[in-house]
């Protein structure tokens, strides 16, 4: 800031003093305010008071013009001075309050002075609103979007992650104990058994090295022992290897002093030749410094074997943590299962295994009782499957999962039941499932089945990979199997042994001579080279027992013996044949015999071609190998594929979705249960009328015959009444009420089609025909009429034929309508069939150029001649006397017409019949004006009109029948019928087969492959990603 004169100063100092106190002169500065005097000291100088005012600066500071100041004292002496000595104290409070005026006088007018400041500073930075672009648009989002406290406040503590992360310090000082000890001369054998070095190998550098270790403990030998024994496991391991290399050196010391001269030397004639004791008692040192060595490698191994147990119980604990997780993470599927969903999708699609299916498997063959299910279970870590003693026990694949979790459990595929591998009672409830489902699989008539069931199994330190055991082999069908299961059993197996990336897990028993092998045979057909088979020896223990020559066993595992090469050869013991037998015990057994047999001490079986565990370990490294190497080329092939089928669809059906089976069911569901709930809007009068339309062409044909004809004989009223009661009795009691439900049940299956065809026309698919047609007919079928409906229908109607009072005229015209219509059908009817009798009339002759047959002629000339009897008895009952017959019929010989009686008979009831009718009808004209007659009881009266009374009662019944019918159908039937449907669609949709059957045709499979084959190369995409990041 520019700095003023003091002048300026002393303008700034006049201008604070008040205009009414008249002062003129110049004040000197110790009479100023303090905060003017402040001021003054600012921008005043006395080197240079000649210096011009500054009127900005003095401008700047006018604000403060208004403070109050103190006014100046006056020098003189007199009364007025002790008047102020005498009135200090009240100067010095009045100062003090004075006080208070200055500091808040100070503290605004320093605010003031600040904000100024501040805002010229603030003008003189640029603005940076317009350079906002340079900034992404994300980053600014950011802020809006994510809530940082919250995300900071959700990281778990330095502490907590701390306490999950192991003890890096001392897992390297063991590694590098142990990476040092297998460093410095430990045998071959044991090395490749544990393939524990391989993994120490790729530990941090060692700092402990053989020769240190042996160099500290010749040093110090006495305390050795007590120091190891302090550091544990470890210690006892150095100690053992210390032991193994003293042995070692003691076996090659011994040999070398046996070892016969070189040839090429003279040998010495001065030397004495060694006595055979002498012979014989090196002889034995050595094989007891070779029985002493295997017996410190066992130990060692042994060692080894704690400690992978101890690994493995670490693990465990690490993955139930991992499990729990801190903040609940959501759990990712493991490499394996993803690699297994895509057999299952393989296997769903393509069940005879399409040569497009080349991704890797371990297939596990052998004949029948051979042990492929014992070993399954060794690798699996549990007895899972089903066991019979020479019986054949596995009838279908099954394809088990193995992968590593902190839990033994298992589980089936298409279930959300977990089987606690740990607990018997679910091991027995597993193996009875496993049962349950192969023989459920297996189809009637047969023994085996090619379906397969699919198994999840996941415990700790149980090896990753994917096994499917077949059916065991056979050279004979026995009684109770079928004819073709041989075949069968080498069709399933060939047909898994054929891709070419399928590792061949071959199990030949040992117990057996080896020239009884079959699966030997056909596993060399399927890979000759053996670049893809690991053949295992089961009961080893039972074939050094029953073998002579135990260097039998030795050329089977060198691959000698057999034809047939292999990748590895391996020999396993997998208990001692009894289903009680525990995982632990078995491997406990298989431990000490090869501990203590011969084949293993005199070398004919190396170490890491031994136990369960090596061969577990063998297998997964191969199918992991063949799984990298082939998955991708497969994950191409099935892209090939998608393409051309889609290209297929395009061409074919543009303009249609590509629906599979499954979304077409559901499709022509939805329809169908539209046109079921369509039923339901349907108007109670359009019911009604159908319903007592049907019901009277059903009955009709009895009221007339049984019930109308047989009263109309009587001679009185009073017969004609009791003959009508009689028979509406019978008829309701026994006829009636069957015939309504059986109208009403027809008549919903009726209005059922109706309405899903008239839906058909609404842009239907045709492809649903099928299914909807056996929807229909199903449901029709398990519908079942409600029986109570009957028994409270037959109340009901024979109540409504009871009621014979006609209550007004409309009544009354209705009924002689009804009358009327229906004798006018039935003259109409009676008519054609005696036209249809006599054959065609004159006209029809000569119009037509027809005539009669012979036998019509017959009946036309039997018709004349009863048409003359009625009109000379127009009262004539409805049957014909046999006199009267006889009559007639030599009328008709004397004019050359051969007929007989029963012809005669019968044109007589057609005659009869129609005039009946005709009589009838000229009735009911006559009591069409006869309603009158009947209020009065037909008093009085020649006219009587009980025909239209029993018609009346007639027609009345069969408007309740219909009324009753149609509730029972709109409140029971329809809604039964609605869930007989569903029930049909669920079972349908249920049955695979059921829908294979009904929606068929290219398109539909077409859609199916597609569907597939997309969801097999995007999940075999997911699991090549995942593969990617694991390594």
């Amino acid at each position: 800031m520019l700095r003023a004169g003091s002048a300026v100063a002393c303008v700034a100092c006049r201008n604070l003093l008040p205009s009414r106190m008249g002062v003129r002169f110049r004040l000197p500065l110790q009479k100023l305010h303090p905060l003017s005097r402040a001021i003054h000291h600012r921008y005043s100088s006395n080197s240079n008071p000649q210096r011009p005012p500054h009127c900005l600066a003095a401008r700047y500071f006018t604000s403060l013009s208004r403070l109050p100041v103190r006014p100046p004292k006056s020098k003189s002496g007199g009364h007025g001075y002790q008047q102020q000595r005498s009135f200090w104290v009240a100067r010095l409070a009045a100062r003090l309050l004075k006080l208070r005026y200055i500091l808040l006088g100070s503290a605004v007018g320093g605010g003031y002075t600040a904000k100024k400041t501040f805002d010229e500073w603030k003008d003189m930075i640029p603005d940076l609103s317009e350079y906002t672009w340079v900034v992404p648009d994300f980053v600014w989002e950011l802020t809006e979007n994510f809530d940082l406290d919250k995300l900071a406040s959700a990281l778990p503590e330095i502490e907590e992650i701390a306490k999950l992360l192991p003890d890096m310090e001392k897992i390297g000082e063991n590694f590098t104990f142990l990476k040092s000890l297998l460093s410095s001369g430990v045998g071959s054998e044991v090395i490749g058994a544990s393939g524990l070095r391989l993994l120490l190998e790729t530990s941090g550098d060692p700092t402990l090295k053989a020769p240190e270790i042996q160099q500290a403990t010749a040093a110090v030998p006495e305390s050795g022992d007590k120091q190891f024994k302090k550091q544990g496991l470890l210690a006892e391991l150095i100690l053992i290897q210390q032991q193994i290399q003293q042995h070692e050196e003691e076996v090659r010391r011994v040999a070398a002093a046996n070892a016969p001269p070189p040839p090429s030397q003279p040998r010495p004639t001065q030397a004495p030749n060694p006595s055979p004791s002498r012979k014989s008692s090196d002889k034995e040192k050595i094989d007891q410094l070779q029985e002493e060595l295997l017996r410190t490698q066992l130990k060692y191994q042994r060692m080894l074997e704690r400690l992978e147990k101890e690994n493995k119980e670490l693990r465990k604990v690490v993955l139930q943590k991992d499990d729990k997780g801190i903040h609940q993470r959501k759990v990712k599927k493991s490499l394996i299962d993803m690699y297994s969903e895509v057999l299952d999708i393989l296997s769903d699609y393509d069940s005879n295994y399409n040569t497009q299916d080349h991704l890797p498997r371990v297939v596990v063959v052998g004949d029948q009782s051979a042990g492929k299910t014992s070993v399954l279970e060794m690798i699996a870590q549990a007895r899972i499957f089903p066991r019979g003693s020479g019986e054949m026990m596995t009838r279908s694949p099954v394809k088990v999962t193995l992968s590593e979790g902190p839990h033994h459990v298992a589980m089936f595929k298409d279930s959300t039941r977990e089987f606690d591998l740990g607990k018997e009672e679910d091991l027995a409830a597993l193996r009875r499932e496993i049962e349950l489902r192969m023989r459920k699989s297996v189809k009637e008539g047969q023994t085996v089945s090619p379906e397969t069931i699919s198994l999840s199994v996941k415990g700790p330190g149980i090896q990753r990979m994917v096994l499917v055991d077949l059916p065991g082999v056979i050279s004979t069908v026995t009684t109770g199997m079928a004819s073709d299961t041989k075949e069968t059993i080498f069709s399933i197996s060939k047909a898994y042994m054929q891709n070419p990336n399928a590792i061949i897990l071959c199990i030949q028993d040992g117990s057996v001579d080896a020239e009884r092998s079959i699966v030997t045979d056909l596993v060399s057909q399927m890979d000759p080279q053996g670049k893809r088979t690991i053949f295992v020896l089961t009961k080893v223990d039972l074939a050094e027992k029953n073998l002579a020559s135990p260097s039998r066993i030795q050329q089977i595992i060198e691959g000698k013996l057999f034809p047939m090469k292999a990748l590895g050869y391996f020999a396993v013991v997998t208990g001692k044949g009894s289903s009680s037998e525990s995982i632990e015990s078995i491997k406990d057994y298989e431990e000490d015999f090869f501990q203590n047999s011969r084949l293993l001490r005199e070398g004919m079986l190396k170490a890491h071609q031994v136990t369960t565990k090596n061969l577990s370990l063998a297998v997964s490294d191969c199918f992991w190998k063949m799984v990298r190497e082939s998955v991708e080329q497969q994950a191409d092939a099935f892209k090939a594929s998608r393409f051309n089928l889609e290209t297929e669809w395009k061409n074919n059906y543009p303009r249609l979705r590509e629906l599979d089976r499954n979304e077409l069911f559901e499709k022509a569901k939805n329809e169908i249960l539209d046109e079921v709930i369509s039923l339901s809007q349907v108007t109670p009068k359009h019911w009604e009328s159908i319903l007592q339309k049907k019901l009277w062409e059903r009955v009709s044909t009895h009221v007339i015959e049984n019930i109308y004809l047989p009263a109309a004989q009587t001679m009185n009223s009073g017969t004609f009444n009791t003959t009508v009661d009689i028979k509406l009795k019978q008829w309701t009691d026994k006829q009636l009420p069957h015939k309504a439900l059986e109208v009403a049940w027809e008549t919903l299956q009726e209005e059922f089609a109706r309405f899903m065809a008239e839906y058909k026309g609404k842009d239907q698919d045709d492809i649903f025909d099928k299914l909807k047609e056996a929807v229909k007919d199903e449901s029709i079928k398990r519908h079942k009429w409600n029986e109570r409906a009957m028994d409270s229908l037959r109340v009901i109607q024979h109540n409504a034929l009871e009621d014979r009072s006609i209550t007004d005229k409309p009544q009354w015209d209705a009924a002689i309508q009804f009358m009327e219509e229906t004798l006018q059908s039935r003259l109409k009817d009676t008519e054609s069939v005696i036209a249809d009798m006599v054959g065609p009339d004159w006209k029809q002759r000569w119009m037509s150029w027809t005539k009669r047959t012979p036998e019509q002629h017959i009946r036309n000339e039997t018709k004349n001649e009863l048409e003359r009897l009625l009109k000379l008895h127009e009262d004539h009952t409805a049957y014909l006397a046999n006199d009267e017959v006889t009559t007639v019929r030599k009328n008709l010989e004397a004019r050359g017409v051969e007929v007989d009686p029963v012809l005669i008979k019968d044109t007589w009831h057609q005659l009869y019949r129609r005039h009946f009718l005709q009589k009838a009808l000229f009735h009911c004209n006559l009591c069409r004006r006869g309603f009158y007659y009947y209020q009065r009881h037909f008093v009085d009266s020649e006219l009587e009109c009980n025909d239209v009374v029993l018609f009346w009662r007639i027609q009345r019944m069969l408007g309740i029948t219909a009324n009753t019918l149609r509730q029972q159908l709109t409140n029971t039937e329809v809604r039964r019928l609605e869930k007989n449907v569903k029930e049909v669609l669920e079972d349908f949709g249920e049955d695979t087969e059921k829908k294979v059957q009904l929606i068929t045709g290219r398109r539909v499979q077409l859609a199916e492959d597609l569907k597939k084959v997309r969801e097999i190369q995007e999940k075999l995409e997911a699991f090549i990603e995942a593969l990617h990041k694991e390594k």
